[in-house]
Formats: C-alpha cells, structure tokens, sequence
C-alpha cells in the first residue's frame, strides 16, 4: 500500500513536470495557444509559473525567461520534501 503511496505521488510530480516543459516549448510557437491542448497546457502550469516570474522579471538585458528553471528546481526540491514526510509518516 506505501509502494503505491510513494508512486502516485512520484507520477503526480512528473506529469506536472511534463506540462512545465510543454509549456516552455509551446512558448517558442506562440500561433499553437489556440487549441484545447495548448489552453489545458497553459491553464495548468501558468498560475505556478507567475510566482516565480513575479520573482525573476524578464529583463530588457536579458529576454530569457528563467523563471520555468527555477520552477523545476523547486518543484523537485517539494516532490523530496514530500517524500521524506510520507516516510516519517510511514515509520
């Protein structure tokens, strides 16, 4: 019953880590936003995105949007953080 616990919530994140990559490559094509896809895409990452482009605006000096990377980063510092709390739970 833990096994699948731990998987669930390992599949949970990397679906979201999935939809995070699909929109920075959705970005590229910005003519692709209209179908149900690309809104469900944007729909599901942007609101967590914001936060850290609130946090890193984009620059004139520098047009890269790094805020995507510094999600990642947390979001998989929060999938460890999460799995350490269900082992202690656990034991």
């Amino acid at each position: 019953m833990v096994a699948y616990i731990f998987s669930f919530v390992h599949f949970a994140f990397e679906i979201y880590y999935i939809l995070i990559m699909a929109n920075i490559l959705l970005s590229w094509f910005p003519v692709v936003r209209g179908n149900a896809i690309t809104v469900f895409i944007y729909e599901m990452t942007e609101p967590y995105l914001r936060i850290f482009r609130r946090m890193l605006p984009p620059s004139p000096r520098m047009p890269i949007d790094f805020s995507p990377i510094i999600a990642i980063f947390v979001l998989y510092m929060l999938e460890s953080l999460v799995t350490r709390v269900l082992i202690l739970l656990v034991l």
